[in-house]
């Protein structure tokens, strides 16, 4: 004999069903509250700021390590013509016309210089020459730096970069992640113009909440496993802009508006 189960609808009457919604609502608060300050949610405040600071197409995009995220989608229904890199395979529920999937190492790929008008690098420098985790098999201390330097080499001058990194106290935490504090932070970002920077972090109900910048990079760390309930660190939300040249050692940026922000006159 097996068991089996059969799911049978139940119609409430409107006030019934608000009723207990509001009452599951408040046990999963309650369940938050209860359980350490930890990671979970992180992806909801990266990709909603990122959808927000999106700039229309049309154009050419980049999307590095894309993951289960659905950001390439979204850049391409915004009018770009997207190609998602990540070390692993994809397997997305859709296909998209303006959409396609390359497997490979974005330090080693031959990306023309100057092919991009946006990049979105959503989670993912913080993990560049960690080996054991999302495919990389050799340790590069410095490849999140030399990942950054590269991708502004595939940026067309004026390009922008929607940025989100584990901001905290300066530490790495083999083969997790990297966190970027007053330290490192500035090494990672040398090169562009920040347009926009957000901070988050989290508050003692568990909730991820907007903060300022000092308290975001003095913020303590922890990522002693892969699992969220164990790890925390703040969010650093960064629209970047790909100077338009250089000269006499200044950096000279663009006009182009991002978020409805011009950038620095020539």
């Amino acid at each position: 004999m097996r068991r089996a189960t059969i799911t049978i609808p139940v119609y409430l009457p409107d006030w019934l069903h608000g009723a207990l919604q509001a009452l599951r609502r408040t046990h999963e608060a309650a369940r938050r509250a209860r359980l350490p300050v930890n990671l979970l949610g992180d992806r909801d405040i990266e990709w909603s700021w990122i959808s927000a600071h999106m700039p229309p197409g049309p154009g050419s995009a980049l999307d590095v390590g894309p993951g289960t995220s659905c950001l390439a989608l979204m850049a391409a229904q915004r009018g770009f013509v997207v190609t998602a890199v990540d070390l692993q395979s994809a397997s997305w529920p859709y296909v998209h016309p303006r959409l396609r999937f390359t497997q490979g190492d974005v330090l080693t790929l031959a990306f023309p210089s100057g092919q991009f008008d946006l990049v979105i690098n959503c989670s993912t420098i913080e993990h560049v020459g960690l080996a054991g985790r999302y495919g990389v098999t050799h340790d590069r201390p410095d490849g999140d730096l030399q990942a950054m330097r590269r991708l502004a080499d595939t940026m067309r001058p004026g390009g922008i970069m929607l940025l989100t990194v584990p901001v905290g106290r300066d530490a790495v935490f083999p083969p997790y992640c990297r966190v970027y504090g007053s330290a490192r932070l500035p090494h990672l970002l040398e090169g562009y113009l920040v347009e926009t920077e957000t901070f988050w972090v989290k508050d003692q109900q568990n909730r991820w909440q907007p903060s300022d910048r000092q308290s975001a990079l003095s913020f303590e760390a922890v990522a002693a496993s892969a699992e969220p309930l164990s790890t925390v660190y703040a969010l650093g939300c960064f629209a970047l802009r790909k100077p338009r040249w250089e000269r006499g050692g200044d950096v000279h940026g663009g006009t182009a508006p991002v978020d409805g922000v011009e950038g620095p006159a020539c």
